[in-house]
């Protein structure tokens, strides 16, 4: 087959995916909540009961990638364990049990012409999603979308491919016995990239959103080349500030989870700002305990006097998402210097302040621009899941509609439906 009857077939595949993406996106669009519920109560008991095989498809694309000489990181975002099929299929079933969101009022008031005034939830039609090595977003992305109303194309990496594929089939049982079209939930059957421009170029005009889950290439290429809205998911370029006024044990035990629980999640803190009132208290056992799990401390001139194993950080380092085990580390003046380094630096992720002092915290919440701020706590709590939304289909780093975690109702708009007795204009 020659290079030009590839990208034909490629087009030809896409284009049907498309058409039968909005076949899907009609049906769902008047799919009672109840066909929605069980369509995904069926789906997690699909993927409960095919565990075996889905580990199975999962050991393919494991033996593939360590060939490949992928990188720890990565194999770990890539890698399906029981516990971690037991995440997905527990997801899966709290989405079902979620409020449906389609047609619920946001609002309603009346004009004093007698007009009734209602804004409610809409579908936004079909969602194409893009995403990389993580076989957990083919569950978390159909679910959500299924649950919102949305037909879902799925592009998964080639690293990933057989992994998603044994995941859809289980969704599609759902689809089935909830008597919708399997058309709701299609999965890129080609790991060819062409694939992916035909998504960005919209499909004729079948899909209505994009969502990119993956590094600055994939992340840069949407962008550029998107001929529809997209929810950014930038990387997670992660701070944990220390203040003055931080508690020794919760800036040592939250820093640690911050940054070690999972390195390669794009929650993991990726740079360590601590004031410099609390050095001689609080940084040693802070880096201590982040060398002893493994963490490569990388840091500027003081950091480097005190910790002899720190190798100095570069200006590459401050703007650096890692995702393995190493953390850059600087010395601050003030919340302000932290609040500057941050807004110079940050993706718009996620930013953690450690502090005792409510004034600083506020003006850390106030002025830092970022999609996730958190008081106290590890910024590895930026996952949908942890907020109570069953899974995500993203974080969003834009501050176009939505921001943060994207769930069920982050992946509907609205429309307004006015009711009359007659009324007329003057």
């Amino acid at each position: 087959m020659s290079a030009l009857e590839a990208e034909q077939s490629v087009t030809q595949i896409m284009a049907e995916i498309g058409r039968n993406a909005r076949i899907g996106a009609k049906a769902l669009a008047i799919a009672t909540p109840e066909q929605k519920r069980r369509a995904l109560a069926v789906a997690a008991g699909a993927i409960n009961a095919h565990r075996k095989a889905i580990l199975a498809a999962n050991a393919q694309d494991m033996a593939a990638a360590g060939v490949k000489g992928i990188s720890k990181a990565f194999l770990d975002r890539l890698l399906l364990t029981d516990a971690r099929i037991d995440g997905i299929v527990e997801a899966v079933k709290t989405i079902a049990e979620l409020p449906d969101p389609v047609g619920a009022t946001i609002a309603e008031w009346d004009r004093p012409n007698g007009l009734h005034i209602e804004r409610v939830r809409t579908p936004l039609g079909v969602i194409g999603v893009i995403f990389e090595s993580r076989p957990n977003v083919t569950a978390d992305a159909g679910a959500l979308c299924i649950k919102s109303g949305n037909a879902v194309i799925l592009r998964g990496g080639s690293d990933s491919f057989h992994s998603s594929k044994a995941i859809v089939e289980c969704m599609l049982d759902g689809l089935h016995a909830a008597g919708l079209p399997v058309e709701c939930l299609q999965l890129v059957p080609t790991t060819d990239r062409a694939a992916v421009g035909e998504m960005l170029r919209g499909l004729d005009g079948n899909i209505d959103v994009i969502v990119p889950r993956g590094g600055k290439t994939l992340v840069a290429r949407v962008q550029d080349e998107a001929r529809v809205p997209v929810f950014a998911h930038l990387e997670g370029l992660v701070h944990v500030y220390i203040d003055k006024t931080a508690d020794l044990e919760k800036a040592v035990n939250v820093t640690l989870n911050a940054k070690m629980r999972r390195t390669g999640v794009c929650g993991a803190a990726e740079t360590l700002l601590v004031h410099k009132d609390v050095v001689a208290t609080h940084l040693k056992p802070i880096i201590e305990a982040l060398i002893s799990k493994g963490c490569e401390i990388r840091g500027d001139a003081q950091v480097m006097s005190l910790i002899p194993t720190a190798r100095p950080a570069t200006e590459e380092d401050w703007r650096t998402e890692y995702e393995d085990a190493i953390i850059s580390v600087k010395v601050v003046d003030s919340v302000e210097a932290a609040i500057a380094h941050i807004e110079r630096y940050s993706s718009h992720h996620t930013e953690a302040i450690i502090s005792e002092d409510a004034a600083s915290v506020e003006k850390f919440f106030n002025q830092i621009d970022s999609a996730i701020l958190l008081h106290n706590a590890s910024t590895q709590f930026a996952d949908g899941g942890e907020f109570g939304f069953g899974g995500e289909i993203g974080i969003a780093t834009g501050k176009m509609h939505a921001r943060g975690p994207v769930g069920v109702e982050q992946l509907t708009s609205f429309k307004y439906r006015i009711r009359g007795n007659g009324q007329t204009r003057p």
